[in-house]
């Protein structure tokens, strides 16, 4: 079992107040991705469960004990870092089997785990090779593949995707995915700025702001349900248009939110009138952002090719049941 219970968990570097009263409950075998904001205190959350930093104040439990003063080794944590930290001079092989040589494992031992985990992240046929050999992803793996051999019982991950090209990002995330399915019973804990990765990966996600969780749920509760102006905002790709002053009256709200898929343009009797600013033809979508006298343009979504021309008027249509109306304290109304 690897349940994770975090109580009232402050963290306070001298004056500066990173974390403040974080109460989470993670369960056994769940993928739980913290997102929000550079400074947020997402991959600080980390390492304090991890133990590399330590709790001002609160506390947090691993299979229902405090771990507070345990040290990082003896929390049966695997860490796997931005940075692949692979030993150059050392083989695939090696690179895997050097925390268990550490423990002086039986060399027969240490081969059975290392093969083990090369075939679940398909490295078996890399063993031999130096890191210099292998290309970015597969360096990742590798870096995976040293923290499994280990059988944790919490994974966390600290942005291991960030140095990667795109498409090497959504074939690691793939692979991420289903490193999750071959161990049901492992926790993963995931942090990335990247909430495109938060909602194609997570059971659930952490949103956290200035060192406070602002929402817990699964990626659509978020998309569809946010509690707040900023999560609102934060999760979804594009984010959600936002609509103040006067435009907002009629919706008897501060501010209305309405995300791209759910505006339509009309004929008439639209909702907002504006002028084409600019289109984004993405073969299977069309995003069309349009001045409509506010802060920042309205962007609406067409399927497939469905470009509008610079400088034309048009007018736009909500679908009154997507609509998120928040008052002047930017909370749902």
């Amino acid at each position: 079992m690897a349940d994770i219970t975090i109580s009232d968990l402050n963290k306070s570097y001298g004056p500066v107040h990173v974390l403040k009263d974080i109460d989470l409950d993670i369960k056994t075998g769940e993928f739980i991705v913290f997102v929000g904001p550079s400074g947020c205190g997402k991959s600080t959350l980390l390492r304090t469960i991890s133990g590399l930093e330590s709790i001002s104040s609160g506390e947090l439990k691993i299979d229902g004990k405090v771990v507070n003063d345990v040290a990082p080794s003896k929390r049966g944590i695997a860490m796997v870092f931005q940075s692949y930290a692979l030993y150059p001079h050392m083989n695939v092989f090696n690179n895997m089997a050097y925390s268990l040589k550490l423990m002086k494992l039986p060399k027969a031992e240490i081969k059975q785990m290392v093969e083990a985990a090369a075939a679940k992240l398909q490295l078996t046929e890399y063993l031999d090779r130096l890191p210099k050999q292998l290309s970015g992803g597969q360096r990742q793996r590798v870096a995976i593949g040293r923290a499994i051999v280990r059988d944790p019982k919490v994974f966390l991950f600290d942005e291991p995707l960030s140095n990667l090209d795109a498409a090497l990002r959504v074939q690691m995330r793939m692979e991420i995915a289903g490193l999750k399915n071959s161990l049901p019973n492992t926790t993963m804990i995931y942090v990335t700025h990247d909430q495109v990765e938060a909602m194609t990966m997570a059971d659930r996600i952490v949103v956290l702001k200035d060192g406070v969780v602002q929402q817990v749920g699964t990626p659509m509760e978020l998309y569809e349900k946010p509690n707040s102006l900023f999560v609102a905002g934060f999760i979804g790709s594009p984010k959600m248009n936002f609509i103040e002053g006067a435009q907002a009256k009629p919706f008897n709200a501060h501010t209305v939110g309405v995300r791209a898929e759910h505006l339509d343009i009309v004929s008439s009797d639209g909702d907002f009138r504006g002028t084409v600013m600019h289109t984004e033809v993405l073969g299977s979508d069309t995003y069309i952002y349009i001045n409509i006298g506010e802060e920042e343009p309205l962007v609406v979504r067409r399927d497939g090719n469905a470009p509008l021309a610079y400088g034309e008027k048009v007018e736009i249509k909500t679908r009154p049941e997507y609509v998120h109306r928040f008052d002047e304290h930017g909370q749902p109304i």
